[in-house]
């Protein structure tokens, strides 16, 4: 199942580790084999990278409730600042990240620079939590969001059936998971326009608010920093909500591999993702507190609904199909690059080996994205995802502050390492700070969740010494994984059958009233 992990480079690796030692020729030919790697192509251009980044971090969450910072902060003022330092924070981790990433030439992302800089065991239990918990829930709770809006406008007067919910976002997670398997080429495509409707939607917010400034309409603002909270948790918590609406700005390093010139490319896609996204952020929570007070936004499940029903009549129905493409849009750039980080982990030996193919004429790491089907549909119908999500938040943290802290501690162990771009110190220092400060305040906010997700990530530790390390296993202990191995994988098939064929029966049987 596993195999010994293997030095941490990528040079002469065979077939089942990402690439093909030749190709067949065909029956009776006196054609000789020709060598011929399988690899995974450059086919991120700038534009692409630009995509991945600005649709992975726009979700649903600017568009729902983004009510945790104004909770936090107390004031309108003090959010929109909250809004601006965690932009130029997250603008400085992805500063850090382009460095890794110019200096570092792999994909995997948080994985690959702890494996550099500090080894095979946190790299390990690093991508252990992502397969097993993280990633699942992740995709999971974005693709609800998915599921519920775009069936809004079909249940405008109804509360929408749960299952009807869950039956679509399953669809909507198949459809991802099997264009990212069959084209690279076709999933970078629609992140594109993915992306474009993302900004559309949110300058179908930004004008109308830029409009209602002309207006005069600055009633929110004339007393901004009134009531703004000086609690010792308030702001620290503004701060937690603000820096995990950014997040997603390091998903372009799990493709390092597959981008065009990457020394170039990856620190402009960040500049001007990540300089786009606090704009649009910023000028979106500006607009909304031209229309909606701020006791409406805090009360409101659907912020953007709520600003357009206001302002744009019958046209605000078209919201819900926009904030549904966002989270599409997420849903496709995080399965995509995410599944690069499985496959560089298979390939170093850190998972099964099967991760580590390629399918010869597709080119895409078929296993690698594939294998979180299952493991998502179980969340989804199992699982109590906010929960999941709120225990093991403080690893992503931890493990990026890690990652980042690595960089710092690479300049002294390889201070001869080629870097075509390199940060000042004080910013991987800053936010490495930045990051392990985020991850004690959600022990510090929520001990006995935050406590559950440690004890999870811990479990990876002694999964490395047994699956990794343990290279002299007896027959019978192979036979029982083995043996495992295949009941789980039959019992994970009959799961995904059953969620699909229960929301279907369910629903044409049942009569749902309003």
């Amino acid at each position: 199942m596993f195999r010994k992990p293997a030095v941490p480079t990528v040079t002469n690796r065979s077939y089942v580790e990402g690439q093909s030692n030749g190709r067949l020729p065909s029956m009776g030919s006196k054609e000789p084999v020709r060598e011929e790697k399988v690899v995974l192509k450059k086919k991120v251009t700038l534009l692409r990278g630009v995509s991945i980044i600005i649709g992975t971090i726009i979700g649903a969450g600017i568009f729902i409730s983004p009510k945790g910072i104004l909770e936090n902060t107390g004031s309108v003022g003090m959010s929109l600042v909250v809004w601006t330092v965690c932009g130029i924070l997250s603008l400085f981790g992805a500063l850090c990240y382009a460095e890794l990433g110019t200096c570092i030439k792999k994909s995997g992302g948080h994985y690959t620079y702890i494996l550099e800089a500090f080894g095979p065991l946190p790299a390990f239990v690093r991508v252990w939590v992502e397969l097993l918990v993280i990633r699942p829930a992740a995709t999971a709770v974005i693709s609800l969001a998915f599921g519920r809006h775009i069936l809004e406008p079909l249940f405008m007067q109804c509360e929408i059936p749960d299952l009807a919910i869950k039956f679509i976002t399953a669809v909507g997670i198949t459809v991802v998971m099997v264009l990212n398997s069959m084209s690279v080429s076709w999933s970078a495509r629609l992140q594109i326009f993915l992306t474009f409707c993302k900004l559309v939607a949110i300058l179908i917010i930004i004008v109308p608010g830029v409009m209602q400034l002309i207006k005069g309409e600055i009633q929110h603002f004339k007393k901004a920093f009134e009531g703004t909270n000086t609690s010792v948790m308030g702001l620290p918590l503004a701060f937690y909500s603000g820096m995990y609406a950014y997040s997603g700005w390091f998903y372009l390093n799990f493709v390092t591999e597959e981008v065009e010139n990457p020394e170039k490319n990856i620190p402009l896609a960040i500049g001007i993702s990540m300089v786009t996204v606090t704009l649009g952020y910023v000028l979106t929570n500006i607009a909304y507190f031209t229309t909606i007070s701020p006791e409406e936004l805090l009360s409101s499940n659907a912020v953007a609904v709520t600003f357009a029903e206001q302002l744009m009549g019958r046209f605000s129905l078209a919201v819900p199909i926009f904030v549904a493409l966002s989270c599409f849009g997420s849903m496709n750039g995080g399965i995509f690059a995410v599944s690069r980080m499985f496959y560089v982990a298979s390939r170093e030996g850190h998972l099964p080996e099967i991760l580590s193919m390629i399918h010869v004429r597709k080119h895409t790491p078929l296993p690698a994205v594939i294998v979180l089907h299952p493991l998502t549909m179980i969340m989804l119908f199992t699982s109590e995802l906010e929960d999941l999500l709120n225990f093991l938040s403080f690893a992503r943290w931890l493990f990026i502050g890690l990652a980042v802290a690595g960089l710092i501690y690479l300049r002294y162990k390889c201070p001869d390492m080629p870097r075509p771009f390199k940060v000042p110190l004080f910013i991987p220092a800053l936010f490495s700070f930045t990051c392990l400060f985020m991850a004690a305040l959600s022990l510090g906010s929520d001990p006995l969740n935050t406590g559950i997700g440690f004890v999870i990530t811990l479990t990876g530790v002694p999964a490395y010494y047994l699956f990794i390390v343990w290279d002299k296993k007896p027959k019978w202990f192979r036979k029982i994984v083995a043996g495992r191995v295949t009941d789980t994988t039959q019992w994970v098939k009959q799961l995904v059958h059953i969620a699909f064929i229960i929301p279907i029966i369910t629903t044409v049987v049942q009569d749902h009233q309003c």
